[in-house]
């Protein structure tokens, strides 16, 4: 299983539990390459539903500083985009089998070559790819070479989108519509949104997929309060500043991700 069908199952999964998926973010070659690769693995052992891979890139802007940091020192360390695909080759032939989706922005796969990059990342084993700075009316050759390759091609939405831009959106996403919670770049907060309810509500009203909430949720209490309302919940800065203050990442993140799927694993 593979692409859009496994990330189908990992949602089915989830929703015959009466709970929503988890999805860490981490970003590949934080602390070390090494590193990142158990760390993954821990949350993958920890029992993430699906799993966001961010490639590193020098201008990261939807990011806030907890992320921005993390792909700097990435960079630093070395990482590239065949060194990501790698990676994800890498936790295959580990044994992880959660669905993984590349969060990466235009420019590298620009650079490294849509259809190079899409065909990579497939063979190594990723199941779709978030592409944060890319709107689909740019996105015509990428998604052709996602629906060759069977991949997943997520899109954003924010509380700002307009109905129609909300539907324009929804139309070209599959595998889950990934709904920005608040106006913003990613980072933890003290409080979800109070205008998610009523954000969640419209872009149902223009969609069937099921629909993960990110940016801002830092707390167990609010990954099972947003896990309410959608059928996902996307953590990545909380999980990254966790690992990066600990002496021991590896098990602060499975530490981390265990704390979350059992505050989410109280039915809905």
């Amino acid at each position: 299983m593979k692409g859009l069908e496994h990330i189908s199952s990992a949602f089915d999964v989830a929703r015959r539990e009466g709970r929503p998926a988890l999805m860490p973010y981490y970003t590949l070659g934080f602390p070390t390459q090494g590193a990142s690769i158990q760390i993954v693995s821990a949350i993958a052992r920890a029992g993430a539903d699906l799993i966001e891979l961010g490639v590193p890139f020098s201008d990261p802007l939807a990011d806030g500083p907890t992320i921005q940091h993390s792909t700097q020192v990435a960079l630093e360390g070395g990482m590239s985009v065949s060194r990501c695909l790698a990676m994800v080759a890498q936790l295959r032939l580990n044994g992880i089998s959660q669905p993984l989706l590349l969060m990466g922005y235009y420019n590298p796969i620009l650079s490294y070559g849509i259809g190079r990059f899409v065909t990579e990342a497939a063979q190594a084993g990723a199941d779709g790819l978030i592409v944060p700075d890319l709107p689909p009316e740019e996105a015509g050759d990428l998604e052709k070479h996602c629906r060759a390759s069977q991949l997943a091609l997520v899109f954003l939405v924010a509380p700002t989108s307009t109905p129609e831009r909300l539907a324009l959106v929804a139309a070209h996403s599959t595998g889950f519509l990934y709904l920005v919670s608040l106006t913003g770049v990613t980072g933890a907060r003290d409080q979800v949104s109070s205008g998610l309810e009523e954000f969640t509500a419209r872009v149902r009203r223009v969609t069937s997929l099921p629909l993960a909430v990110g940016f801002g949720i830092s707390t167990p209490g609010q990954a099972s309060q947003v896990g309410r309302l959608a059928e996902g919940v996307i953590v990545g800065s909380a999980l990254i500043r966790a690992v990066g203050e600990s002496r021991e990442p590896v098990e602060a993140a499975k530490a981390f991700v265990e704390g979350f799927k059992e505050a989410m694993s109280v039915p809905c």
